[in-house]
């Protein structure tokens, strides 16, 4: 069941359902475009989960029962204009599978390194959130074969362009970070550069292809030891 609640002063969460999904993601990215457009300079800022949209909004243009009844309006037609028949981009990104944890996921997973890589790379992975840090995009569902609950340590240094996993979901580090997910690889692609437009080349709703490389190819493409 879809529920509209108020969260905090300025805000308001759409919850639209209790599980995800491979397609809700693109679903509530699309929603996310239609109330941007239809709400204007009075909604500050947008920001899609796994489930949930969370609108935050500037309670000198709009009050929050109008806003209600604002986006009660777009949600009359949901399920119906939004049903995404297109996938998002797919945009391919090149690792080199050779991270700290690669063995130690292998030994926990019962599997060897090899077959880790190929689980890891066999599938494509669907955008279901950005957050944590500026272009971290949350990517799932990885292989139920590879889910690992977070390491009992986390680092607190987290080289960038850094490819690990927790749970049911994979990541790639954007920038030097702490960290807790189980590191598998590097990628010398940039997923957050602030001079470009968008900063961040993953959106919501989009695919990620993982392509193993070779260490050669790794720095070739100008990726750090």
């Amino acid at each position: 069941m879809i529920r509209v609640e108020a969260f905090g002063a300025t805000a308001l969460l759409i919850t639209l359902a209790e599980q995800p999904d491979d397609r809700l993601p693109l679903r509530i990215a699309r929603l996310a475009e239609r109330l941007r457009a239809e709400l204007g300079v009075a909604l500050a800022d947008c920001v899609p989960g796994w489930t949930t949209l969370l609108l935050h909004y500037d309670l000198l243009r709009i009050d929050l029962p109008q806003l209600q009844l604002r986006v009660r309006a777009a949600l009359a037609d949901w399920p119906d204009d939004f049903l995404a028949d297109r996938a998002g981009r797919l945009h391919e990104i090149a690792v080199w599978y050779a991270g700290e944890d690669l063995a130690e996921v292998a030994r926990l997973c019962g599997l060897t390194s090899a077959q880790v890589v190929d689980l890891h790379a066999g599938r494509d992975y669907c955008v279901g959130a950005i957050g944590f840090s500026p272009g971290f995009a949350y990517l799932g569902e990885l292989d139920e074969r590879l889910a690992l609950p977070r390491r009992a340590t986390p680092r607190t240094h987290v080289p960038a362009g850094s490819l690990a996993i927790a749970e049911r979901q994979t990541a790639v580090y954007p920038q030097a970070s702490p960290g807790g997910w189980h590191l598998l690889g590097r990628t010398a692609q940039r997923l957050f550069d602030p001079g470009q437009q968008p900063p961040c080349p993953l959106a919501v709703g989009d695919r990620v292809r993982f392509v193993p490389l070779d260490k050669a190819a790794y720095r070739a493409a100008g990726g750090e030891p």
